[in-house]
Order: structure tokens, then C-alpha cells, then sequence
């Protein structure tokens, strides 16, 4: 494994609770990432996407973030002042989320978000921001940088908007990208482009990634290591070439979930969930 860069130990996320109390909706979370794709699968509401923004620092107003450790090279970002966490969010450490119509400034055109951006965490003057910019959104294979950067989210279409927000959260060149299921709302043919478009930009930028999804089949294909999780905790860790072995139940569940075409299947078979896969 390359040099770890992220370390997280006993990460735990809770709410107040309506009758007294905290309702922990990531319980015990430990993983470390070095300059590899790192997936974190499960179903809804199993706290993937909590722990994503946690480590970003994004934990909802009255939520409470604890761990045993939570360092980022070498940063404690539990304990770090809250300007050096401002600056670590967006220009070392990076978010895509899952739908940019709710991502992306409706009322800013798409060029000068990246270039808001950009300027926020790099001390660059307005020219070679626009220059950043623009070869941001051709890295992301965009055609036309100069005609799209003019446009407002409304006026692209879903791949475009979410290639977009890839070269915005890309602009700044940082050294972790968390990823919260970005293919999640585009149709099968765009969801390869973007895959393409995040593995080639992790390669070449020598990044860390945090791939969260649901879809076990993409992540195989796509990501290094998987980590599932249920009801808030990590169940199994596996690499993703080893999926095929894993051992806990629940993951073996999802995984006889998937349709094939060599196995037709009708219905397809339920997960049939466990008290004790919670505990």
C-alpha cells in the first residue's frame, strides 16, 4: 500500500435524539488510505455519506463527530483550529456530491464557480485563474470549455453538471477526493465517461479517493479496496478482486442481490437482514 494518508479510528457520528439522548449513525468506523481508490458500499442509511462529510467536516448542525484518531497527513482535523479546516476543505481534501442541480450556485455561471473556487484555497491572480479553469473543464472532457464556462447549471445536462463539479472540486489539485456517489443519477453510458474521467484524474494526479456508493458490480471494476457497512459500522473489508469471497452474510446478500445474465433469476432473491448485524 502507498504511504497512508488518511487514518481514521473509531469514528463515531451521532444525532440528539427525540426522546433524550444521541442516536449514533456511524459507530466505530476505522480504515486508513493511502494514494489508492478506497469504496465504502452498503444500502441507504447505513452511513456512508456521514462519514464522507465527517472527515470533510460537513457533520450537520447538532450533530456530534468523535474518534480515536482522525488525521489527515498528519493533521488532526478533530483538534486542528477551525481556519486550517476551512483550508483543508476544497483545497487538500475534496467533495463531489451525488447530484450537482443541488451542488452547483443556480444564480453563478459554472466558469466562475471553479474560478471562485480556485481563488478561495490558491493565491492566483484573475488570468491564470481563468487559464485553471478552463483547462479544468477540458481535462474533464468537455467540449467547448470556453461556451460551457458561460453557462448556468440549468443550461447543461446531468453529466455535464456533474463533470463540472468534478473539475471545480479538481482545480485546486488536492491530495484527497471523497467522492459521494457521483454516477448515482446519470444513465449507464455517462457513468462510464465519469468513471473514466475520476480514474484518469486520480492517476495523474497521484490522489487519494474515497468512492461511496451502493452499487457493489461498479465499485468492483472501479476501486481497489471495498469497505461494507451496515447500520453504521463496517462489517467486512475486503479488496475489491476478492469480493467474490467475502464472509459476512450481509455482504453475500448483496451480492446475490445483483441480476446476472448467465443466472437468470426470477424474482430476484431478497436480503434477508439479521437483529445481530446490528449490535
Amino acid at each position: 500500500m502507498n504511504a497512508t494518508l488518511l487514518e481514521v479510528d473509531d469514528l463515531r457520528v451521532a444525532y440528539p435524539a427525540r426522546g433524550g439522548g444521541w442516536t449514533e449513525v456511524v459507530r466505530g468506523v476505522g480504515f486508513t488510505l493511502g494514494r489508492e481508490r478506497l469504496a465504502i458500499v452498503g444500502e441507504s442509511g447505513s452511513g456512508k455519506s456521514q462519514t464522507g462529510r465527517a472527515i470533510l467536516g460537513l457533520t450537520a448542525p447538532g450533530g456530534r463527530v468523535t474518534a480515536r484518531r482522525l488525521q489527515f497527513d498528519g493533521i488532526d482535523l478533530l483538534h486542528c483550529p477551525p481556519r486550517q479546516r476551512r483550508a483543508l476543505r476544497g483545497g487538500r481534501i475534496a467533495m463531489v456530491l451525488q447530484d450537482p442541480k443541488f451542488s452547483l450556485n443556480p444564480v453563478m455561471t459554472i466558469g466562475a464557480q471553479i474560478v471562485e473556487t480556485l481563488r478561495a484555497h490558491r493565491d492566483v491572480g484573475g488570468a491564470e485563474a481563468r487559464r485553471r479553469m478552463l483547462d479544468g473543464l477540458a481535462a474533464v472532457r468537455i467540449d467547448d470549455p470556453e461556451r460551457v464556462a458561460r453557462l448556468y447549471p440549468h443550461e447543461v445536462s446531468g453529466g455535464m453538471g456533474q463533470r463540472a463539479m468534478i473539475a471545480m472540486m479538481l482545480v485546486a489539485e488536492p491530495a484527497l477526493l471523497i467522492a459521494d456517489e457521483p454516477t448515482s443519477a446519470l444513465d449507464v453510458t455517462v457513468q462510464l465517461e465519469v468513471l473514466k474521467i475520476l480514474d484518469e484524474q486520480v492517476a495523474r494526479r497521484g490522489m487519494g479517493l474515497v468512492f461511496i456508493s451502493h452499487d457493489l458490480r461498479l465499485v468492483a471494476s472501479f476501486c481497489d479496496r471495498v469497505l461494507v457497512m451496515y447500520a453504521g459500522k463496517v462489517v467486512e473489508q475486503l479488496d475489491s478482486g476478492r469480493l467474490h469471497e467475502a464472509q459476512h452474510p450481509y455482504t453475500q446478500g448483496l451480492l446475490n442481490c445483483l441480476p446476472r445474465l448467465d443466472q437468470p433469476r426470477h424474482p430476484l432473491p431478497t436480503l434477508d437482514r439479521r437483529a445481530e448485524w446490528a449490535a
